[in-house]
């Protein structure tokens, strides 16, 4: 698929990194001027992606998390986030909201939200490979 932009992170699973992540990503999508909502939008979801990844796929020791953003044609950004991690036994029970595996502090809403964020959402991962989340919202053209 033709893009026009890209970028790269690769980053340790710290939690310090997701605020990075998420605001990498938004500089990133201001060159397809988005409103501010669509950029809320983005931020969230690749928070939560981010998060996923920190908390979930690399639970006692660090590991890598890459990101990866293209500007696709008809102003669509296309965003996928990727670990190495223990990955996902079961997807279904995973993606029901309010399951979590991450303990009493952990709403389970992450999949949801992203979901909810985005125009396109895919979650792919096998145990003890990792899990690719990939994401992608078609912005306004404002006038």
């Amino acid at each position: 698929m033709k893009f026009d932009n890209f970028m790269i992170l690769e980053f340790p699973s710290k939690s310090c990194n997701e605020a990075f992540a998420r605001s990498a990503v938004a500089c990133f999508a201001a060159q397809m001027d988005p409103t501010l909502e669509e950029l809320g939008d983005i931020r969230t979801a690749v928070s939560e992606a981010v998060t996923n990844c920190i908390v979930h796929a690399y639970p006692d020791a660090l590991g890598v998390v890459t990101v990866r953003c293209r500007i696709l044609k008809d102003n669509v950004l296309d965003i996928v986030v990727k670990d190495k991690g223990i990955g996902i036994a079961d997807m279904e029970q995973a993606r029901r909201p309010m399951f979590t595996t991450g303990g009493a502090d952990r709403s389970g809403m992450g999949f949801t939200i992203m979901e909810s964020f985005m125009t396109f959402f895919e979650v792919n991962s096998e145990p003890g490979k990792g899990t690719t989340v990939h994401m992608r919202r078609k912005l306004q053209r404002r006038q």
